[in-house]
């Protein structure tokens, strides 16, 4: 639901599944094994002039051509952008104020007041998650360093609904003392998840030694201490001084008319008063007087680090010179170098340049930095980001190193390649390839409506110039390789950097084996009444509840001699592609004595064919700002790839080959490996990974293809020929499907397949697998991996449920958003979460995929709250499976789910993957459109009859991964 951002380098949030309806991606994701990344986007350009011509290309006109900026007479400035490709809106209000305007003490504050905002107002004591769900909204919020922002997508005939909701909590929103005190548990749960992360706590520390006397360097959510002190009246105070029209930007992008839109908004915002006089100004920087020296240069804070008196207690030195890095000693698995150097506010000239370096020194498999720490072994993963913000930013560099690498060569070679770039410079192709990329990525990462509006939202609130990326973009055409190697002599020097190791001080399990233990739950719990739907619709603006007819457009179909199939949807809304594709390669296939193998060929896949080796497929698909991926996950190898229009071709042909000629070079391989090991130890340092993989192996036995996990041993044990054999026996054309939406020729597109898959060869039968059936437990099952000294326990339950063909499939989905679809409306979230404030997150799933079914919730919650929370859901189960459920619960999680999912339709990727699982699936392709209609028909009966054949509270398995506490409670 709620979470706060690090700008555009890091989202710490928790995300809100209200798109549940792609079942194939959630499923896929919970169940299978994490996917391994094989991402090669890196970018060059053979020719100088092809920038000025990609410029043309996707540029135009201005990405902010049709946006309209009015100022209401109360200050509230107003950002419209009509996009009329699918009808539906979004509605984002954003505020200019975040952690930027706290101080220690009250660190958080910004953060708290989001997850307050949604208890409802003075005219409307209702939780408004529950009004979004019912509206069917996407809804969501985060809180930044500069701003916070709160967003919806809807159908276009509930754009006032949602403007009525966000004016009405801008000026009315009630904090009561119970319902603080919740959330504040909230929160505080919320926050030990991102203790959990050993990358979290040395970010923390770092950027505390960089800004000492600035706000940039307090943690964006708070820090519980400052938290659990919060009162009524500081809350209160802070939403009265920060929450007004006048330091607000409402952004509205989607199918609407501009003229009655603005009617519209002057009617519902224009009576808003503006901030009362007397409060603190928006523009302040803290909330008391003590932050007027927050202006500090980045020189004096760089001399300040040597009078840094941290109280964190793992500090293992005072960071008392500029070369000595800060050392958290700590549990966890791995070790990790972070170095971060200050850089300027996001208006100053260098900020393109700045960009264009970072791409040069990270981005894909050509990057200097990739090159000189990751090929060499010694990092297993090198990422990077420039953050510019209202008032300063920073160049952020995280090296996760190689097993054995010590963090002090790692840093060495590090500055050395740094200085190296800075001494010799940087080629003229380097700097077109970032500079292609860059522009590629604004184009591609705004395909969608919210997306558009999120940029607008945060250009007007850091910088106060929604057009700040045209003019951005602009720049970035103009930087020149002198230009990148002035801004790394002056940003990048050994002076200005601070630096941080992470050294674990114990070994994390390798094996994840804990013998499951039966136990009846003693916690005595009663569940409140259901959540009374008749007072959200009193409360639920007027909308016209009959939804607009989406276009009955459908994919056009064909299959090549060889069995491949193909599905492509022209869509001319913007000049891109969007490819996504399956293989039924899957981890099901894995050897039980190695496994891991199929996540190692499609990892590799892009690592070399017969005519081109890693780098050059790495610059080839770059050239124009490309991408292509390959994820492994239990019934199959999902692709992702993008391009701009004109650059399908490339991509066409790279994974052509990639798919029937790759080589897979011994090299490459043991690099792979090596990597590989590093992300399994810190996989199982992480509570959800445990907590997940044990709850799969505890439900399906041995043997089961959903049994098998990687283990250390297990991926020693493949070999080059395991995964050459691998490739020719699962990679076949007539189990292969690929989808593509975008700007292109029906005719066209279906000639180039041909020609770049005809070819690929096929024989004999595809190998198949029979799922064998599985025994519901008898009983409660509770297993507990203990992770010690691990902030935050994570909590999986459920067992096995029904497949994509079951004919109940319609009415569990609808079971399922009333009990847990999302963390707000739903059953469990209302109680659990909203009520008790036990989890930060909860939620239910009926995952169905081809062969098998599994029911889940999934909950984040204190430790010391794991057995009151597991408990509480349980008899939520009961109460369900007993009693049922309302007919205007049906009612409103039926419009929820249709809305939900015809908003989905209108992002490219969504749609994309939502007509390729549908062929995956076998279903017909008219399934894209008809999939509301059956939903629409599921009635109160079936709904029930499902609660009581598909909820079983006492015979489930309950997984908690946490801290050794949990081991002395008994979590039942």
């Amino acid at each position: 639901m709620y979470g706060f951002s690090k700008f555009y380098s890091k989202f710490y949030k928790y995300p809100l599944p209200l798109l549940l309806l792609s079942l194939w991606l959630v499923a896929v994701f919970l169940l299978s094994d994490r996917p391994a990344h094989s991402q090669h986007t890196a970018t060059s350009n053979k020719e100088k002039y092809q920038s000025s011509l990609l410029a043309k290309r996707i540029m135009p006109s201005t990405l902010t051509e049709n946006v309209r900026k009015t100022v209401l007479e109360n200050g509230l400035t107003v950002l419209t952008k009509e996009v009329h490709t699918a009808p539906v809106v979004t509605v984002q209000a954003w505020y200019k104020v975040g952690s930027r305007n706290e101080e220690p003490g009250v660190n958080g504050i910004a953060h708290q007041l989001e997850h307050m905002m949604f208890k409802g107002t003075k005219n409307r004591p209702i939780q408004f998650g529950r009004l979004f769900s019912a509206l069917g909204s996407d809804s969501n919020a985060f809180t930044s360093y500069d701003q916070t922002a709160y967003y919806g997508t809807v159908e276009r005939n509930k754009l006032k609904a949602l403007l009525v909701l966000e004016a009405d909590r801008m000026r009315n929103s009630q904090i009561e003392p119970e319902q603080l005190a919740s959330e504040k548990r909230v929160v505080i749960s919320e926050l030990q998840g991102y203790e959990n992360s050993p990358e979290y706590r040395l970010n923390r520390a770092v950027m505390k030694a960089v800004f000492p006397n600035h706000a940039y360097g307090l943690p964006v959510g708070g820090t519980k201490a400052d938290v659990e002190k919060f009162e009524v009246e500081q809350v209160e105070k802070y939403y009265r001084n920060f929450y007004s029209p006048d330091n607000a930007v409402l952004v509205i992008v989607g199918d609407f008319q501009t003229a009655n839109t603005l009617e519209t908004i002057k009617e519902v915002f224009g009576k808003l008063p503006r901030q009362e006089a007397g409060v603190i100004s928006p523009s302040s920087l803290s909330l008391n007087t003590q932050h007027s020296t927050l202006n500090t240069q980045h020189s004096t804070l760089s001399t300040q680090h040597s009078i840094l008196n941290t109280q964190h207690s793992t500090l293992s030195t005072q960071h008392s010179a500029l070369n000595t890095p800060i050392v958290l000693r700590e549990p966890g698995a791995g070790r990790l170098l972070q170095v971060v150097y200050p850089l300027p506010d996001a208006n100053q000239p260098d900020v393109p340049a700045l960009d264009v370096m970072d791409y040069i020194l990270t981005e894909g498999r050509n990057s200097r930095l990739y090159q000189a720490l990751v090929e060499s072994g010694l990092a297993s993963e090198v990422t990077a980001s420039v953050t510019s913000l209202r008032e300063s930013g920073w160049y952020e560099l995280l090296v996760t190193a190689g097993a054995k690498q010590d963090l002090k060569k790692i840093d060495s070679i590090l500055s050395s390649a740094i200085a190296n770039v800075a001494e010799k410079g940087v080629t003229s192709e380097e700097v077109e390839r970032a500079k292609t990329q860059l522009a590629a990525d604004v184009i591609l990462s705004n395909r969608d409506i919210t997306s558009q509006a999120m940029r607008l939202g945060t250009d007007e609130t850091t910088v106060g110039d929604y057009r700040y990326t045209d003019r951005y973009l602009a720049a970035v055409r103009l930087v020149k390789p002198t230009d990148v190697v002035a801004v790394i002599n002056k940003y990048l020097t050994k002076e200005a950097r601070t630096v941080g190791f992470f050294e674990p001080t114990q070994k994390r399990i390798t094996e994840v084996a804990d013998k499951p233990h039966s136990a009846q739950t003693t916690e005595n719990f009663s569940p409140g009444a259901p959540v009374l739907f008749s007072e959200v619709m009193k409360y639920l603006p007027p909308v016209d509840l009959a939804t607009d007819a989406i276009a009955q457009v459908l994919p056009q179909e064909f299959k090549l001699t060889n069995g491949l199939r193909i599905l492509l949807l022209p869509d001319r809304s913007t000049p891109t592609v969007t490819l996504s594709g399956y293989i039924q390669a899957g981890t099901e296939f894995d050897p039980e004595n190695k496994a891991g193998l199929a996540a190692f060929v499609s990892d590799n896949l892009l690592n070399g064919t017969k005519s081109k080796d890693v780098l050059t497929i790495a610059k080839v698909l770059g050239e124009r700002g490309a991408s292509l991926d390959f994820q492994t996950y239990r019934e199959g190898v999902h692709i992702e790839g993008d391009s701009l229009a004109d650059d399908l071709p490339i991509l066409l042909e790279i994974l052509a080959d990639v798919v029937k000629n790759s080589t897979f070079p011994a090299k490459e391989l043991e690099l792979h490996r090596q990597q590989t090991l590093t992300d399994l130890q810190q996989e199982l340092d992480e509570p959800s990974e445990v907590a997940r993989r044990v709850f799969v192996q505890s439900i399906y036995p041995k043997k089961h293809p959903l049994h098998t996990f990687p283990t250390e041993e297990s991926l020693q044990q493949i070999q080059r020929q395991d995964v050459i054999d691998f490739k020719a026996k699962h990679y076949r054309p007539d189990t292969t499907v690929l989808a593509l939406v975008g700007d292109f020729d029906l005719d066209k597109v279906r000639s180039l397949i041909k020609n770049k898959f005809g070819d690929w060869e096929v024989s004999g039968q595809a190998p198949t697998l029979k799922y064998p059936p599985v025994a519901m437990p008898q009983k409660i099952v509770s297993v507990n991996p203990v992770l010690p000294d691990k902030a935050q326990a994570v909590t999986y339950m459920g067992y096995t449920g029904i497949n994509r063909y079951d004919p109940r499939f319609h009415s569990a989905l609808v079971l399922n958003q009333i009990l847990g679809g999302d963390t707000l409306s739903s059953r469990l979230g209302a109680e659990v979460r909203d009520r008790q404030g036990l989890s930060y997150g909860i939620y239910s799933s009926f995952q169905a995929l081809k062969n098998v079914g599994t029911f889940l919730i999934e909950m984040q919650t204190s430790p010391e709250d794991s057995s009151k929370a597991i408990a509480s859901t349980r008899q939520m189960l009961q109460q369900i499976h007993q009693q049922g459920v309302t007919a205007l619960e049906v009612e409103t999680a039926k419009r929820t789910l249709i809305s939900s999912y015809n908003v989905s339709l209108a992002n490219p990727e969504e749609l994309t993957d939502r007509i390729l699982m549908n062929e995956v699936y076998g279903l017909d392709k008219v399934e894209l459109h008809s999939f509301t209609d059956k939903i629409q028909k599921v009635t109160l009966t079936q709904v029930n009859q499902a609660a009581r054949e598909l909820l079983h509270p006492d015979q489930i398995v309950v997984v908690t991964a946490g801290p050794s506490v949990l081991a002395e409670k008994s979590i039942r």
